[in-house]
């Protein structure tokens, strides 16, 4: 029985950074993953989506070159091509993986872990075999998968989830996706921007509904103008797959609707991977199907911690690294901060994409602030006109009497790549007025953001 000082269960954004830190910081690690090195992020999630999203956009692009003065004749797409091209990204990020792992000296162990009292851990490969490792400390970051609805029993061909949905063997001619969120929006665009009749189905009022309401229509206007139906305070209470095709039953205000589409997408949130690794052998508490830990990922049980969409923390993979990279640094005896859950940025890589960090306005008016707000739109943008992405808008929230920067939401052309200025921000403490005095570059997307707080302060110069 091998010894470490840490075990890491799990190989994703939270496992393989937390490994690395861990080494970097002189312990001895192994990490444990049952399939591929880099997790549902790298191999089924974050990357090979967002190579999907690319194609997808060079298309666009195509198909409306003459907007720009060109000529492009006879443009299609290669479905199977994009599929590929998805998988060889993914493939090439988890060698990348691989090497870092080897960089950094990490025992990588194949096979599914599970916890035993004592600190242990029993790894069974695929061929049966089971072998036992100790540790100091051990590590839970086993993430999540695509939660099934009884109403929507994933049969992986006619009802999916999102690793399906990524690599069809054809191109659907009608999908329905079932929910509105990150992973529901994401894949709309896609399949509605490669030429498939695309229905999104929300249980609740609004689409993206965790997002600021002004950017929820702002969406809906956009995927609408792109051909998207859209169906808000709607369930599908069952579906119809002994045809060809299926039927969804939609229970909407104005009664029962039967969709016909060939394959209905699940995109209703995530399940935590937490079943039959050895929780309850060892005694660990849970709480509505997440870990539940303090504000450096100890468990109740002394040596155990647990990072990632495990947790109650938001379930992305940016919040995951964070918390494995101070979990291991707490561990080392560092000074360290407890995470701000407050201030992570949240992205939506859809056309227009979405992002966001901290409160939206009604839940800073929920809680007591008086409010400076301020929008300025992408169409009296420069370089939004030049380059053809006029859609969208910078929303800053203000807390009137002391100029705290409360919230930060867009939704434009990449919007994702400039949130990370509120966060930091945020982070720093800025006011208003030091955001609307600090110089930006012109003709850039990032104006919108010193334009809107200028807007918010009644200094806005070009609206």
């Amino acid at each position: 029985m091998s010894n470490f000082d840490i075990i890491v269960l799990g190989s994703g954004p939270g496992g393989y950074v937390t490994a690395i830190r861990a080494s970097q910081l002189g312990l001895k690690v192994a990490i444990v993953e049952k399939e591929s090195l880099g997790g549902v992020c790298l191999n089924w999630g974050c990357i090979p989506t967002k190579a999907l999203l690319k194609s997808a956009q060079v298309f666009e692009y195509l198909q409306h070159a003459s907007d720009y003065g060109l000529k492009a004749e006879g443009v299609d797409k290669d479905f199977d091509a994009v599929v590929k091209r998805s998988r060889g990204v993914a493939n090439g990020m988890s060698k990348g993986v691989q090497f870092l792992m080897k960089k950094n000296k990490i025992e990588v162990i194949k096979g599914f872990g599970t916890l035993k009292p004592g600190k242990k851990v029993s790894v069974k490969s695929e061929d049966g075999k089971e072998s036992e490792y100790s540790a100091n400390n051990v590590i839970i970051a086993t993430g999540a998968r695509s939660r099934e609805l009884p109403s929507l029993p994933q049969d992986g061909k006619k009802i999916i989830g999102y690793r399906e949905a990524m690599t069809l063997d054809k191109q659907p001619k009608k999908l329905i996706v079932v929910g509105s969120g990150a992973i529901g929006i994401e894949f709309a665009h896609f399949y509605n921007a490669m030429g498939t009749e695309v229905t999104v189905v929300e249980y609740l009022p609004r689409i993206v509904p965790v997002e600021d309401e002004d950017i929820s229509k702002q969406l809906e206007r956009s995927f609408k103008k792109a051909g998207v139906t859209i169906m808000t305070s709607a369930e599908v209470t069952g579906v119809d797959t002994s045809g060809n095709g299926v039927k969804a039953t939609v229970k909407t205000a104005k009664g029962d609707v039967i969709l016909e589409a060939d394959i209905v997408l699940s995109a209703v949130g995530i399940k935590t991977n937490i079943e039959h690794i050895g929780l309850e052998a060892v005694g660990i508490a849970t709480d509505r199907d997440k870990i539940l830990v303090n504000d450096f990922y100890q468990t109740n049980i002394p040596g155990y911690y647990a990072i990632g969409d495990v947790t109650p923390g938001q379930a992305l993979a940016h919040v995951a690294s964070a918390e494995g990279i101070l979990c291991v640094e707490k561990i080392a005896g560092m000074q360290v901060e407890a995470l701000d859950y407050g201030n992570i940025p949240s992205c939506t890589y859809c056309s227009p994409e979405i992002a966001s960090v901290g409160m939206t306005e009604a839940q800073a008016r929920e809680a007591g602030y008086d409010l400076k707000i301020g929008k300025f739109p992408f169409s009296a943008s420069g370089k939004a006109q030049a380059s053809g992405a006029s859609d969208g808008f910078v929303k800053v929230i203000f807390d009137a009497k002391y100029g705290e920067w409360l919230g930060c939401h867009m939704i434009g052309a990449g919007v994702t790549d400039m949130i990370a200025e509120a966060v930091l921000g945020r982070k720093l403490e800025t006011t208003g007025h030091e955001v609307l005095k600090t110089v930006h570059p012109h003709p850039t997307m990032s104006e919108a953001v010193m334009e809107a707080v200028a807007d918010a302060y009644d200094e806005v110069i070009h609206l």
